[in-house]
């Protein structure tokens, strides 16, 4: 009988061996630079996916007029942007462009059952956040994440995700309405054309392997996820929910405080830490922004301040070891 036991249990230890050993076969090895990502084919397992349909302009008009501000289409998405441009808020000393880790988004898509997505990250005070959320609770809307995207602030800010799904957008918007007017989220403001930004963005762009863009004196590279990315049983158009962005505020010289984050997988966490620190990136917070997403995403928010093209190519480093391609230049 021992010999069985002891039979028995070294097989459960073999096994168990093997099972680590497999799982760091898994995990992107480091020699000084990450090794870039595999193109991995990913389709969610076991369901039959609803798909997101093309929409023009004029058929979100109505949530448009609930909202109180245009939107735009981007692709598959109605996006309508709301930034603090009320907020004076500074990180480290420097004072934050409202493009640079201010901004709120909203953006809805249609389906093919006729449902409707939406998807948001609002920014708030902290005097303001309880109440928002408690607007958003009574109208049916989820609150998914509520996070820190800026070391060293003030005043404290946070960022609130936000998800709704059902089919009647205008009654979303008007939720969404109510939860803005109990803050002190301004009036949409006319669209000016974007100066350009006093960096060396060829190079910056030769860094990041992207063509970046220029708004609201901040320059943006971006990137989406290679992989379908399901919400619950809603195939997610590319780019919502699942991008990685890297910010740039010029601070003259060369010099930019850089802010974003980057979306991974389980197995991306680590790597992608460890090549951000290695560059000499600061951490800020590693969260969900969803909560029925598959495969399951996190994200890790970032800060920088200095030479604009040294941390460019140290984000890269990190954005390598990730399952992603550049953003079509034309949007989403």
């Amino acid at each position: 009988m021992d010999d069985e036991r002891q039979q028995d249990s070294s097989s459960r230890l073999t096994a168990s061996r093997r099972g680590v050993l497999a799982a760091v076969a898994l995990v992107p090895t480091f020699t000084g630079v990450p090794a870039r990502a595999r193109a991995l084919s990913f389709e969610p397992k076991g369901r039959d996916l609803v798909e997101p349909v093309m929409t023009k302009l004029a058929d979100w008009a109505d949530v448009g007029k609930a909202l109180g501000r245009p939107g735009d289409m981007r692709r598959f998405m109605y996006h309508t942007a709301f930034p603090r441009q009320d907020l004076t808020v500074f990180s480290q000393g420097i004072l934050i462009k409202p493009a640079l880790a201010l901004g709120t988004h909203v953006s809805f898509v249609g389906y093919a059952d006729h449902s409707t997505l939406m998807m948001g990250d609002i920014v708030v005070t902290e005097c303001e956040l309880q109440h928002f959320c408690d607007v958003l609770q009574g109208r049916g809307i989820m609150l998914t994440a509520i996070h820190k995207h800026l070391l060293d602030h003030s005043p404290d800010v946070w960022w609130v995700h936000l998800h709704a799904h059902g089919h009647d957008p205008v009654a979303v918007a008007r939720g969404l309405r109510a939860a803005l007017d109990r803050t002190s989220t301004p009036p949409a403001e006319p669209i000016a054309l974007s100066p350009s930004v006093d960096l060396d963005t060829a190079s910056i762009d030769a860094a990041m392997g992207v063509k970046g863009a220029a708004s609201g004196g901040i320059y943006t590279c971006t990137y989406v996820r290679r992989e379908t990315i399901a919400d619950g049983n809603l195939a997610l158009p590319p780019g919502l929910g699942a991008t990685t962005s890297v910010n740039l505020q010029p601070l003259g010289g060369g010099m930019a405080a850089v802010s974003g984050d980057l979306v991974m997988i389980a197995n991306e966490v680590q790597p992608v830490l460890m090549a951000l620190r290695r560059g000499g990136v600061e951490l800020v917070e590693v969260h969900h922004h969803h909560l029925n997403d598959e495969p399951h995403l996190f994200f890790v928010h970032y800060w920088a301040v200095g030479n604009a093209v040294r941390f460019a190519e140290a984000i890269r480093r990190a954005v390598d070891v990730t399952n992603v391609v550049p953003m079509p230049a034309v949007g989403l």
